[in-house]
């Protein structure tokens, strides 16, 4: 399969209404390029060094997404040209992003990540969590960052009752935050969650945005 024909394929699973992300960690340039030149301008990278390095060479107009596990320390490598970060999991990261988004007079989107799953490993904010921050006025400290929604990893299992019941939560937080906390707030409308294995089943549960990788291009090369 090529990946013209497996993005084909994917495109017509997705409704329009639903952003695809084209996951390119570990790929090389020329295979990005070949989804650029069928159309697609929205790429996903989970390593700050090689996210900038593409960025610098390829095409201006594509629309970086980091959805690793971002350090501290790195952020002000991708802050003046990332469209948008998706695993924003802690304050302490918010707040170096405000502040070196603040330096060069830049606005970041941003999606807060939620731990959903039931593997350790995977990072992010519980929902008490996510309420103190927002009751605490945590939209007013960070004038430098945006908050457009959520994102969220499944469990990596073949259960797809336990994956469906999962993305199900992160839905019921996201739409309880909007009513609570940001109803008068119109950036505050994605919700990341879905890739490769599960994009379907969190499109049904209310997915606005899908990351999906080895579906389009195959085995990553390490």
């Amino acid at each position: 399969m090529s990946i013209t024909s497996n993005l084909t394929y994917i495109r017509n699973q997705i409704p329009a209404n639903v952003s695809l992300v084209c996951v390119s960690k570990f790929h090389p340039d020329e295979t990005l390029m070949e989804a650029y030149q069928i159309g697609e301008r929205v790429f996903g990278e989970s390593k700050v060094q090689e996210m900038t390095g593409k960025y610098e060479r390829l095409p201006k107009d594509i629309e970086w997404h980091f959805i690793g596990h971002l350090q501290s320390n790195k952020v002000k490598f991708i802050v003046p040209y990332v469209s948008l970060i998706h695993g924003v999991d802690s304050e302490k990261l918010i707040a170096e992003i405000n502040r070196q988004a603040a330096k060069i007079g830049r606005k970041v989107n941003c999606l807060l990540q939620v731990h959903i799953a039931t593997e350790e490993t995977k990072f992010g904010f519980d929902e008490p969590e996510l309420i103190q921050f927002f009751e605490n006025g945590g939209l007013e400290r960070y004038s430098n960052l945006q908050i457009c929604g959520l994102m969220g990893m499944a469990t990596f299992t073949d259960d797809k009752n336990q994956v469906k019941r999962e993305f199900i939560h992160l839905k019921s937080i996201f739409d309880k935050l909007k009513v609570t906390f940001l109803s008068q707030n119109s950036e505050f409308k994605e919700l990341s969650m879905g890739m490769s294995d599960d994009f379907l089943i969190a499109i049904a549960c209310g997915s606005t945005m899908v990351r999906i990788g080895s579906s389009i291009f195959g085995t990553r090369q390490y």
